[in-house]
């Protein structure tokens, strides 16, 4: 395995280019005020790394301690089957805690050639599915009030699009992959008066200091300026006048167009706002209960670009390598937007 070490020219070079567009937006636009960098970027971003470096510390407790069999019982009967094995598993898991702390297990486990490059790409769609339950309660009893039927209508058709895509990346694993990870070694014999977590104690320090350290700063490399310039472009308007770009050339029958274009705006905007502008709509008869969740459906889809530049990019690239990191995110987020266009589809058929 080849041993990363922290690369602090690039480091360097990462905060001066941070640190410019910072002066750059404070010298010539009117968009984030110097008493709000603080609170949401600052603050923002060192959540982020901090989420990032616990993702990778969990990685190398789990390994260190041999917790991998452990953590990934809970879902071992469907990895198995898919010869995923039990590192992608114990992510899965992870993944119903917190996505990005799972993305860098992944990391982990795939520089530490626990896991091939597919095993990795499979394991991060497949972890959309606890990404599905893992804002369900906060967003559930927000979206019921405001539409209603048809906001559960969304949450079941979402949650079958997501079932489905689940299902299809675990039979193609099934198929693909021809042999699970290898068994984990078995602990040979303690000798007498020896303590056998002392040493694996002290495994933990050294894998620490040469590999976490070393991490965190080649991912802070992309990271700082990444996300700072989608913070000053979305501060900015940027992104608001993509939305009406974007939306000025969408047109669908089955929808006025104008309602369309409110759900879009309002779903690349902020979430939950998405549904109480088709709420809105419903309950002035402009869209009927079907039509609200084809809107709401298709507010989901058309606001990807945006919603994807806005908060993702910057925890994929950042964690993984910029190459591997968009392909992650244009792929899994392809394959998302296909099963939520076949499960609208079929429910436009039979509805």
């Amino acid at each position: 395995m080849k041993r990363q070490k922290p690369n602090l020219k690039h480091l360097g070079i990462s905060l001066a280019l941070t640190l410019a567009i910072l002066c750059i937006d404070l010298a010539w636009t009117s968009g984030a005020a110097p008493h709000d960098l603080a609170a949401k970027l600052g603050f923002p971003l060192l959540r982020l790394l901090g989420i990032i470096c616990l993702g990778l510390f969990a990685g190398q407790v789990i390994e260190t301690f041999g917790w991998t069999r452990k953590l990934a019982v809970v879902a071992r009967p469907f990895f198995n089957f898919s010869n995923l094995g039990v590192h992608c598993s114990a992510a899965f898991t992870t993944a119903f805690i917190s996505g990005t702390a799972a993305n860098a297990m992944l990391l982990e486990f795939y520089e530490q050639e626990k896991i091939s490059k597919i095993q990795l790409f499979l394991t991060n769609y497949v972890n959309q599915f606890p990404a599905f339950f893992l804002h369900l309660p906060t967003t559930m009893f927000v979206v019921l009030p405001l539409t209603g039927a048809a906001g559960a209508l969304y949450f079941l058709l979402t949650f079958a699009a997501t079932l489905c895509r689940t299902s299809l990346f675990f039979m193609f694993g099934k198929v693909y992959l021809k042999r699970p990870d290898l068994p984990l070694p078995e602990p040979g014999p303690i000798a007498p008066g020896a303590n056998p977590d002392k040493p694996r104690f002290m495994d933990l320090i050294p894998n620490i200091k040469t590999k976490l350290l070393a991490r965190m700063v080649n991912i802070a490399v992309w990271v700082l300026p990444i996300y700072t310039l989608v913070f000053i472009l979305n501060s900015n308007g940027f992104f608001d006048y993509l939305n009406r770009v974007f939306t000025a050339y969408v047109s669908f029958h089955l929808i006025p167009v104008q309602s369309l274009s409110v759900v879009v705006l309002s779903f690349a905007a902020e979430f939950t706002s998405g549904f109480a502008a088709a709420g809105a709509l419903m309950d002035a008869g402009v869209l009927t209960i079907k039509q609200t969740v084809i809107a709401l459906l298709l507010g989901n889809i058309l606001a990807f670009p945006i919603r994807a530049l806005r908060h993702q990019i910057p925890r994929y690239v950042g964690i993984f390598s910029p190459k591997m990191g968009l392909e992650l995110l244009l792929s899994g987020q392809m394959f998302r937007i296909a099963s939520l266009i076949f499960i609208g589809i079929l429910y436009y058929w039979v509805a």
